[in-house]
């Protein structure tokens, strides 16, 4: 029996992200500070997008000197389709618990599903930013 999961968050944010041009290559570094995901997240979903088909990936064809070449990734047909049914179902999922997480966990306000998630940090400046 295989055992589906819904796609996490962080997940669900690449995908939507990716899918918003879905025919522009990106690369990981660029997702991360859209995203404010670190990339100690932002690779490892990568990667499993991309051994499931959902992503294809390349390496940068022309060089900057100085900088290694970058890896990039593009959302295939199978992963646009994808990113458009988890979305779906992740805005109906979102929509049917929108009462139950504002509802009191053990009697305690506020405490609901909603309360525990933690907001994305920013993200960090760049070298030369100021």
């Amino acid at each position: 029996m295989t055992r589906t999961r819904r796609p996490s968050a962080q997940t669900l944010a690449v995908l939507t992200a990716l899918a918003d041009e879905p025919g522009r290559w990106r690369y990981g570094y660029d997702l991360c500070t859209q995203l404010g995901l670190q990339a100690g997240s932002m690779y490892p979903i990568l990667m499993r997008l991309a051994d499931r088909g959902l992503l294809e990936t390349s390496w940068e064809i022309e060089r900057v000197p100085g900088r290694p070449a970058r890896h990039l990734y593009r959302l295939t047909s199978t992963g646009l389709a994808y990113a458009e049914t988890s979305a779906a179902s992740a805005s109906a999922a979102s929509a049917s618990a929108g009462s139950a997480a504002s509802a009191p966990v053990s009697g305690v306000p506020g405490a609901g599903p909603a309360a525990r998630v933690r907001p994305a940090r920013p993200a960090r400046p760049r070298l030369g930013d100021t």
